[in-house]
Parts: C-alpha cells; structure tokens; sequence
C-alpha cells in the first residue's frame, strides 16, 4: 500500500535537475582528451623500469623519449632540453631554487659565485612562483616583485629598473591564470640577457593556447604542465635552453639527465606526450574558435547585467579566459548558484581555493578588495560550444540578480 501524499513530491533530487552542465573551468584542469586516455590505457602494459636494460626496460624508456619529443615539438625545443618532471608547481619550484645553490664548487652545475643570486619576478605569478621567492627570501635571497597596471601588463622599464648586478634570474609567467593577461616574455628575456642575468617564464597557462617557441622568445627555462593541455594530472615539463647553469631540487639518480631523481611516471609522461601531440594538430583552429566564444561570453554579460567590470586587458589575453567582477554580488555564493544550475566556474586560482583572501592578481590591478570578492573567472575549453554561452548568459543574470537582492550594500548604493 502506497503511503497518502508519498510519490505525489519529487524527491530531493528531483528538484535539483539540472538541464545542462556547462564546464568553464578550463584553466583549473582539463578533462583527458579521448585519444590521450587511449594512449594512457594501451601504455598500461608498459610496465617496465625506463633505467632497465631489458626488453621491458627499453619499452618503457621509448615510450618515453617519444613523449619527449612530441612535448618538444610543441614549444620548438630539442627533445634533450626537456626534463619531465611531476607538475608545473615542481618545475617552477625547481627553478628558482637554483639560485639557491651558492656553493662555488657545486657538484652538480657550478652555479656558485658564477651569477647574481637576486631574482626578480611580478606581482600577479602563480603561488608557487611567488612562495618560494618569499621563502628563498627568507633564506637570504634577494626578490624583487614587480607591480602591474590595470590592465594586469608588467612594464618594461619598471622591470629593467628592477634588475640589478645581484640578480640572477628574471621571472614572469607567459599568461596569467586568473585574468588571461599575455605578457611580452620575448622582450622581458631580451632585457634579463642584456643585464646578465637568466629569464624564466611559466608557461602553463600558455601551452596550448597559444604559439610557443622558445627559440624565437629566447627563454633559459619555461614550464608546462599536462594537465592544462588535455592530458593526465601528475606529471609536467621542463624546458632548459641547452648550455644553462642548472641544479636538480631532487637529487639521488641519474633519470632525466640527472635533472630529476626518481623513477619516471612512465604512464603520465607518455600521456602528456600524446596531449602535447593533439594540442599541436588542433591549437590553431581552436583558439580562433574560442576567442569567438569568449567575445560572446563578455558581450553577453556586459549587455544584460549592470554594474559589471571585465577584469584584465581588452586585446592581449587568453582565447580562453574571462574574468569579471559584480558588483554587489560574492564571487563564492555566485559560484555555488551557478553550481546547482549545472554550470561549474571559478573565483580565480584553484590553487587559492579555500581563501577567504581576495585575489592578489585583481589587488594588483587595483581593483579593490570589495570587487575581487565579486569577481568569477570562466575558462573555456576544446568541449565549450555556442549552446553552452546562451545557457550561462540565460543564467547569470537571474543569479547575480539573486545574490544582489541579498546585499545590503548594493541595495544602498543602488537606491
């Protein structure tokens, strides 16, 4: 018998359909391109130790070194300047702690005594940029950080200025991953070598995004990561320009040329060899695509919902990335409204998640703190269509609007 008034209320679920998902998150990480979870699944049987001699072991180191070369190819490197290392953060890390090595007689790359051991870097890097100057700070570094204007652009006189005898390494990311901002890495290299010191640029917001030659930018070090470009979590890269000074942060083995101890993430490295593969063949056609989508995107917003400000610059930024901030509006409780609507974006960088701090990207630009709380960045990718913009552009006014009519600041200054 069937309880009176039971199966007449949809249940809790059922008041929750959502009638389309929409991914914009695309700069936290990417889903696995299809053919790159192939690749990873056929390459399960390659079991093999790549330092092993056998047959096994010689499977596994040529799937490897064809990774290897595939991730070169994609940033105009040499197959022998590319070190794999375990994620971006591990590569970025591992460049500037080179300055740290001030043993004048260091086994491993002579840096000592050979350079400045200053670095100079921007306001808006990637944490791990920025920590670990703070920290190498800490233990007697001299870092510099460079501020920027409101459009996120680093000047390049304040940067030059910044340089002193005691600097050994310049280091400003290609594309920043909260606003999308492009920098002129080339020139920002050429003005490092000029005053003797090396130039590093985090490129993982870049790659695949964009063009990237480190001949042409002539770069002494650049990272990427797999998981921005399609590819698996865990595992990233390390251009360095032959004949640079360098010194491992983990030692004990001779894998990657002795750049980078331990046991070779077999599978992640071939997987990102296939990403790196598909994003050469398919970044041109989509980047054209999604600067349309993204133009859409800010159209859109800026034609339905008032009070709104486009954060970064009007030209030179990602195809891919928006960012923009409400006024009156809390970029978290936006982002869980959107969340229950089917539509996944973020408040800037996922590795800031958790922080009641605004973004230190947008302070720097001089939006204010009450703007950055209010801001949400929406990342697009390879799987975003034009159905997915009028759905967010359906949404989110009736969620701004929503989370407005709960501030009492914006009614006042509405009013």
């Amino acid at each position: 018998m069937r309880r009176a008034g039971l199966g007449s209320q949809p249940c809790r679920a059922e008041t929750n359909v959502k009638t389309r998902v929409v991914y914009l998150d695309h700069n936290a990480t990417t889903p696995l391109h299809p053919e790159v979870a192939q690749a990873i699944t056929e390459a399960m049987e390659v079991f093999g130790n790549p330092s092993s001699l056998h047959t096994f072991g010689r499977a596994a180191r040529e799937g490897v070194e064809q990774a290897r070369a595939k991730t070169a190819e994609l940033i105009g490197a040499a197959p022998e300047e590319i070190t794999f290392v375990g994620s971006g953060s591990e590569a970025n890390n591992t460049v500037l702690s080179v300055l740290a090595c001030t043993t004048r007689e260091c086994a491993c790359c002579g840096w000592g005594g050979r350079r400045g051991t200053g670095i100079v870097t921007t306001a808006i890097e990637h944490p791990c940029v920025l920590e670990t100057a703070k920290c190498l700070e800490g233990r007697g570094t001299k870092a510099t950080f460079v501020g920027v204007d409101s459009c996120g652009k680093v000047d390049p006189e304040e940067l030059e200025s910044a340089i002193t005898d005691t600097t050994g390494l310049l280091s400003v990311m290609t594309a920043n991953n909260e606003i999308g901002v492009i920098q002129d890495v080339k020139r920002f290299a050429k003005i490092a070598h000029a005053r003797g010191a090396l130039f590093h640029t985090d490129a993982v917001q870049a790659v695949g995004k964009m063009p990237m030659n480190v001949r042409d930018l002539d770069v002494d070090f650049l990272t990427l990561s797999a998981h921005k470009i399609y590819g698996p979590k865990g595992v990233g890269a390390l251009y360095v320009k032959r004949g640079v000074p360098f010194c491992p942060l983990i030692c004990g083995g001779h894998q990657e040329q002795g750049r980078r101890a331990g046991t070779e993430n077999t599978l992640g490295i071939i997987g990102l060899g296939k990403a790196a593969e598909l994003r050469l063949a398919e970044m041109e056609s989509e980047e054209r695509r999604l600067r349309t989508l993204r133009a859409a995107l800010a159209d859109g917003i800026i034609d339905r919902i008032p009070d709104v400000l486009v954060n970064g610059h009007p030209t030179d930024t990602l195809p891919n990335t928006l960012n923009v901030s409400f006024a009156g509006a809390e970029g978290e409780s936006l982002l869980l409204y959107l969340d229950m609507e089917g539509i996944a974006v973020s408040t800037g960088s996922a590795c800031a998640s958790g922080s009641l701090d605004p973004s230190h990207v947008l302070l720097a630009t001089g939006v204010d703190a009450e703007q950055a709380h209010g801001s949400i960045r929406m990342s697009m990718g390879r799987g975003t269509q034009a159905e997915d913009i009028e759905y967010v552009l359906e949404v989110l006014p009736r969620v701004v609007g929503r989370v407005r009519s709960m501030s009492t600041a914006y009614r006042r200054n509405a009013s």
